[in-house]
Parts: structure tokens; C-alpha cells; sequence
């Protein structure tokens, strides 16, 4: 079958054009100004922008933390997923310490199989022996080539001198990890100090895990990187003093990738001071959500590309679940949901505002994942022979995020009642209509096997 999208305007990392669209088993076949297809189901786009698929590096469905499992499976978070326009996600396959990675990848593919959208996997490397290390090769033949690695949680966290041994095996392999950095110890001893003070709140979660702390660990990632002489990419960075500390290293030569999350563009700390335990226990996750002068940074950095990519770290939870941690805060699961507004999100703050353009959407959504994690040209881009992954986008579409009108299976959205501009039309899956006005249809995701980083 043939789908021929007329009239509308390609949007790519450079700018925009306006170009119709043929795809026909699955891929793009055609661009051109104007294309005549009798035998192609004709969709008139008069009015919209057409992006490639957006790509959401960081997502963590059906996931075990704190005791419970993550309120989306990837049946209901890929269908999330592309409701906002996200047509592949990159998820993380976390074998517990002692696993062999092979057997992480399979439980995974196993939780993956009912997705809508397509999918990848980081690896999580949270144990190091020479097994592991010979795994690490075996991964990327599988199409497996990032990884992801923890400064902070005992149970995922690896001591230094085991981390600079998987960053000088990654840069043998061709390899690349994504860390999450924080200062473990200090922040086990700030906890210490709330705990013996009676603070056990919601508002103390950012008082143990301050800025400064994730400047540490950044700086310190850093460091060892510039002596492993490896690239590497800073996840969820949330504060203007790691992009300090990215700023320092870059000028010394170091190639250094960097991810933010619409939470950390959007929110402020003043979330974990509310009264009301359920209201603050909703934003917590890690690092936290920061101040004002944080979000400033983060969008001056995200318009002068400082920053490569805007993913969700979608990681959701019921306010039940949230509430485990009522009478001690590190007992409630960390995470945010947010899969399904991301598109929204930075178009209307960040597009409709006048902070970026519409090509730089598309480099931090699209382009940029695409080649960071290794399926470019098939993904990020509208090209001939590149999959037939569209978004349809209504630049005049206004609306509220409510958790009455949400895919996402928590019970709460931390968006609410804000209202947006623009919004996903239609999205096309590998060719096929897999969001028609807001309804999701039934689409079968892939996996999809990614090389190494070309950006």
C-alpha cells in the first residue's frame, strides 16, 4: 500500500520545506515539491508540519524499583509513546548484579514483545568481570551498542576503577555509555543528616542531592573519560553547574553528549515544598527536579547546542505506589511520566515561545537520538529509503494536558492543566497509520538492531 502525504511542510535539522511525501512498504520513496501517485492513498497535510518520528532515548517501562513495577508495560508506554508522536524508544535491559547481560537482553525482548512502536535497548553494566567484559562485544553484535552505567544506587552502581575498565573496553568495541551521575556517598551522608534531624519529607529529596553533588560526579565522569580518551553522554543533566563542568571539558577536547528531560525545562524545586505528601512525593526523581535559574541554563544551552538530545526518562508510578515512601522519602519510587507530552512539551515552550526553532526540535527529538544511538538514516529522518516514520504535526492545535486525557497509566500527569500549541495530527509507523487524531491504533512495534554513534 501506498500513502502519499500532499501539501505539507518537511521539517529536518536544517530547516523546512515544502514537500510531498511517498511511502510504500514501509520506507520513503519519494520527496519532491509535488508528486502524482494515483495508485497512493492521498493525505492532505495543507497547514502541517511533517517531522520525522521523534526517537525517546531514555525510557524505562515495566521496570522493578523499590519494592514495586513501573505503572506502564511497554504495551501501554509505546502507545503513550506514539500518541505524542514518539515512534521508537530506546529502553534500558537492567540485569541485576550477577547476571550474565545475555540473559538481562532476553528478559527484556521478553517484556518488549507487546510494543507498538519500535524499540531498542541500552545495556545497563552494573557488575564488571571478564564475562561481562566479553558480553560487551557480544551486545553489540546483536545491535546493542550503548550502555548504561550508575554513579549512585548500590544495587546498579560500580565502583570506579570497574567503570574505567568498561569505558577502555567500550572504546576497544567501538561502544558508548550513558551515565547517570551523582555522588553516592555524600548523598547517603546527607540522608544520614535528614534522617537523624526528623526530615523525612518529600521537600528533603533535593536537599540530599543538590547540584553541586551532580557537578562532582559529572566532573569527575569526566575525568575519566579525558584519561580513557572515550566519549561519553551525561543523562538527565538538570543543573547549570554540570554544564559547567561539560563546558571545561569540552574546551580541553573532550567529546562529551548531553541529554536534559522536559521535567528539568519546565519545573521548579518549589514542587517537594507542598504541604500536601502526595502533591510533592509526585515530582520526585533523580537527579531533582531544580530551580529557576537551572531551567534558564538548560534552554540557553538547548537553543546554542550544548545539548544534543531531550528525552523523558519516562519512569512512571501511581500515586499508591508513591505512597510507600509517607513516613520516609527514600522509600518512594523515583520517577516521572512523561513519555506522551514530550512533543507537546517542547513545541509549545520551547517552539511557540520563541526559544528554538523548528529545526532544532527536530535535531534534539529526532536527528540527534538517531545518530547518538546508531539508527541513522533509518530513523531521525525524512529521506528516501529511511523508514516510514511521520508525524503528521498540527502547528495550530491547542489543548490541556489532563490525566483525563492521557495513554500513560499513571494516575497523574506532572504537567496538569497546562495548555499547549500544537500538537501530533496523525503518525505514521514504518508507513502505517498508528495515530489518527488522538486514537491510537493497533500497530506492531520492531526491534531495531543500532551500529555505533555517528554523531
Amino acid at each position: 500500500m501506498k500513502t502519499l502525504l500532499h501539501g505539507g511542510t518537511a521539517v529536518s535539522g536544517t530547516g523546512m520545506q515544502k514537500l510531498d511525501i511517498l511511502i510504500e512498504n514501509e520506507k520513503i520513496v519519494q520527496m519532491q515539491p509535488h508528486i502524482s501517485a494515483a495508485d497512493a492513498q492521498t493525505v492532505d497535510c495543507t497547514g502541517k508540519l511533517l517531522f520525522p518520528g521523534f526517537i525517546d532515548g531514555h525510557t524505562h517501562f515495566d521496570l522493578e524499583v523499590c519494592g514495586t513495577i513501573t505503572a506502564d508495560t511497554f504495551a501501554s508506554g509505546s502507545r503513550a509513546a506514539l500518541r505524542g508522536g514518539t515512534t521508537m524508544v530506546v529502553d534500558f535491559a537492567a540485569p541485576d548484579k550477577g547476571d550474565t547481560l545475555a540473559y538481562g537482553l532476553s528478559r527484556w525482548r521478553e517484556k518488549a514483545a507487546g510494543a507498538a512502536c519500535d524499540y531498542g535497548f541500552h545495556m545497563t553494566v552494573d557488575d564488571w568481570n571478564e564475562g561481562i567484559s566479553q558480553e560487551l562485544g557480544e551486545m553489540l553484535e546483536q545491535g546493542i551498542s550503548s550502555f548504561k552505567m550508575y554513579m549512585t544506587y548500590p544495587a546498579m552502581m560500580l565502583p570506579e576503577g570497574d567503570m574505567f575498565q568498561a569505558l577502555l573496553r567500550l572504546k576497544e568495541l567501538g561502544g558508548i555509555a550513558g551515565v547517570h551521575c551523582e555522588n553516592s556517598g555524600l548523598i547517603d551522608a546527607l540522608t544520614a543528616r535528614a534522617r537523624k534531624a526528623g526530615r523525612m519529607g518529600p521537600a528533603s529529596h533535593p536537599q540530599v542531592r543538590p547540584a553541586p553533588l551532580e557537578a562532582e560526579a559529572v566532573g569527575h565522569l569526566l575525568r575519566m573519560a579525558q584519561v580513557a580518551e572515550v566519549p561519553v553522554i551525561i543523562v538527565h543533566l538538570s543543573a547549570r553547574e554540570s554544564l559547567e563542568e561539560v563546558r571545561a571539558a569540552r574546551r580541553r577536547g573532550q567529546t562529551v553528549y548531553v541529554e536534559t528531560c522536559p521535567h528539568y525545562l519546565l519545573l521548579e524545586d518549589s514542587v517537594y515544598s507542598n504541604p500536601d505528601f502526595l502533591e510533592a512525593a509526585k515530582y520526585v526523581c533523580a537527579p531533582p527536579i531544580r530551580k529557576k535559574e537551572d531551567q534558564e541554563a538548560l534552554w540557553e544551552a538547548l537553543a546554542n547546542g550544548e545539548i544534543q538530545t531531550v528525552a523523558t526518562d519516562h519512569c512512571s508510578f501511581t500515586l499508591a505506589q508513591k505512597r510507600a515512601g509517607r513516613y520516609d522519602f527514600t522509600k518512594i519510587p523515583g520517577g516521572l511520566p512523561g513519555v506522551e507530552h514530550r512533543g507537546q512539551l517542547l513545541y509549545t515552550c520551547g517552539v511557540a515561545a520563541g526559544r528554538i526553532s523548528e529545526a532544532q526540535m527536530c535535531r534534539v527529538l529526532c536527528e540527534n537520538p538517531a545518530k547518538l544511538y546508531g539508527c541513522w538514516p533509518r530513523k531521525g529522518t525524512l529521506a528516501p529509503g529511511s523508514d516510514g516514520d511521520v508525524v503528521v504535526w498540527d502547528p495550530a492545535a491547542e489543548g490541556m494536558i489532563t490525566v483525563r486525557d492521557q495513554a500513560q497509566q499513571a494516575d497523574y500527569t506532572p504537567y496538569e492543566g497546562m495548555r499547549t500549541k500544537g500538537g501530533a495530527d496523525r503518525v505514521y509507523l514504518r508507513g502505517t497509520l498508528a495515530v489518527d487524531h488522538g486514537q491510537v491504533l493497533e500497530t506492531a512495534g520492531v526491534f531495531v538492531p543500532r551500529g555505533k554513534c555517528a554523531l
